[in-house]
């Protein structure tokens, strides 16, 4: 299978792909109002790839149903992927590597038991792409994930 290559479109073509939304969270850092987004509430199997490069960054059996407002992970998907812009202790900026597109929070968790990271990420961010439609998008070496 061959290796699907992930790269940074011009900023000419970022503007021409994205929404306005999706815009201003990726490259100028906004961070979406709560509860009314595209993914807060999907809980469909697939995974989470960036919206501006198609980088994987999260998979639907790492989401939790926190009812926060934002899609909300317990772990990354490929950890090599997302990027910390650490601006405070308890709360560290992510952005995925190849595309620096900003993508939300990893935030210390310490009301859950044994203090925990979790992702809170904008959905604006993000592209979702089903369990089956993977194969067919280049994203197939992923299904395993979900044989589990």
């Amino acid at each position: 299978m061959e290796k699907k290559v992930y790269f940074k479109p011009s900023k000419e073509e970022i503007k021409n792909k994205l929404s306005y939304m999706q815009y201003k969270v990726t490259q100028e850092n906004l961070t979406e109002k709560p509860y009314i987004n595209l993914y807060n509430n999907n809980f469909e199997e697939g995974i989470y790839v960036d919206i501006v490069s198609g980088e994987p960054l999260f998979s639907s059996k790492d989401k939790l149903d926190l009812e926060c407002g934002w899609p909300t992970f317990s772990k990354v998907l490929i950890e090599d992927n997302v990027v910390e812009n650490n601006n405070e202790e308890k709360k560290v900026e992510l952005r995925s590597k190849i595309a620096d597109s900003h993508l939300g929070y990893k935030v210390l968790d310490e009301s859950l038991e044994g203090n925990r990271f979790l992702y809170y990420i904008n959905s604006a961010a993000l592209k979702f792409i089903k369990k089956e439609n993977l194969k067919r998008e280049g994203y197939g070496e992923f299904l395993e994930c979900f044989n589990e």
